[in-house]
């Protein structure tokens, strides 16, 4: 059995999209607020806890062109650094 991780939004965090598709992520419990790129926030907008990391990174190599390999593992790191600092949670199911 794996156990995936399902990463979820904090529906306390505010997002602020600005007008050229960049966004601020604001998490009132923390005063804290971070910008995030175009995939920042197509990735951000994909943590509903219905999806895994590698699903999520699948979907942003069929949203943009140019997508490196490597994409997984900054997106993963991404979710990660969010997690730290409270943005973001994450849901654990077990696969069988």
């Amino acid at each position: 059995m794996t156990r995936i991780e399902y990463p979820v939004a904090n529906p306390l965090v505010v997002l602020r999209e600005e007008f050229d598709d960049w966004a601020v992520l604001f998490n009132p419990d923390t005063a804290e607020a971070v910008g995030i790129n175009p995939v920042g926030v197509t990735v951000w907008k994909r943590m509903n806890g219905t999806k895994s990391i590698d699903t999520i990174a699948e979907e942003i190599r069929d949203d943009f062109e140019g997508v490196p390999e490597t994409a997984l593992g900054e997106i993963a790191a991404f979710v990660d650094i969010l997690a730290e600092r409270g943005f973001v949670g994450y849901g654990v199911k077990d696969s069988t």
